[in-house]
């Protein structure tokens, strides 16, 4: 009976491990410039709003100045022509009334009183209304200059304070755009100091998280690796003593 070769001891190795997996960091770099861009871009549009505002306000105030300034003189004008015609028709209507009374008297005094007697009353008649009409015309040359005088008196005063307001107007408004403009430069500057701090703030936790994941990376390699080199060496002690079995 022939001996027959038993078979050999047959070897199952375990399936390798899954190979580590690497966790993608997302960066905010990026996103961080978007926003301060955004910030930025409000801060100029904001500032370019507030100073059209500014320049609509005055011009809009310095019409309305100008609109008064155009009333008040045809205001002056028209009452210096309407004075002017009161005048003359009052003038017009004491020589119209004197003329009639020194008629009418005349022809009484040539009724009742032929001769001398007419003639020297129609004398002093007409005496009179040229006094009456002189004083009329001076009266009314007095009113005219005063009227005169007091219009010029307050044009003049009015184109001062029209003066002393826009040149208020002028110093405010040259005041609002220097603190505008300097507000403006402090926003900005704030703006570029906290994202130069954000961003180093991000570097550097990128680089301790890489650093980590690197280390975590080298521990986990090693770990494998020591994993890996017990189970050989598991598996040849397993297959030594099944051959040393097979042999005794």
């Amino acid at each position: 009976m022939g001996s027959s070769t038993p078979p050999s001891p047959r070897v199952i190795y375990s399936p390798p491990p899954p190979p580590p997996t690497t966790t993608d960091v997302p960066s905010q770099s990026y996103e961080t410039q978007v926003r301060l861009d955004e910030i930025a871009n409000a801060q100029a549009r904001a500032n370019a709003e507030f100073g059209a505002e500014i320049d609509r306000s005055q011009n809009e105030f310095f019409t309305n100045q100008d609109i008064r300034r155009e009333q008040a003189s045809a205001g002056e004008q028209r009452m210096t022509i309407g004075k002017q015609g009161e005048e003359e028709r009052a003038t017009i209507g004491a020589k119209g009334e004197q003329e009639r009374l020194t008629q009418k008297e005349r022809y009484a005094g040539e009724q009742v009183l032929i001769g001398a007697r007419g003639k020297e009353e129609r004398l002093g008649i007409e005496t009179s209304g040229a006094q009456q009409r002189l004083g009329i015309i001076e009266s009314g040359a007095q009113q005219r200059l005063g009227i005169q005088e007091t219009g010029k008196e307050e044009r003049s005063t009015q184109k001062e304070r029209y003066a002393g307001e826009e040149s208020l107007t002028k110093v405010k408004g040259t005041e609002e755009r220097s603190a505008i403009r300097e507000t403006g430069s402090e926003t900005r500057s704030t703006v570029q100091t906290s994202g130069t701090e954000q961003r180093l703030g991000i570097r550097t936790a990128g680089e301790e998280e890489r650093e980590t994941i690197g280390k975590s990376a080298t521990e986990q390699r090693a770990s494998d690796l020591q994993k890996e080199m017990f189970r050989r060496y598991a598996e040849n002690r397993d297959y030594e003593q099944a051959q040393n079995q097979y042999r005794t």
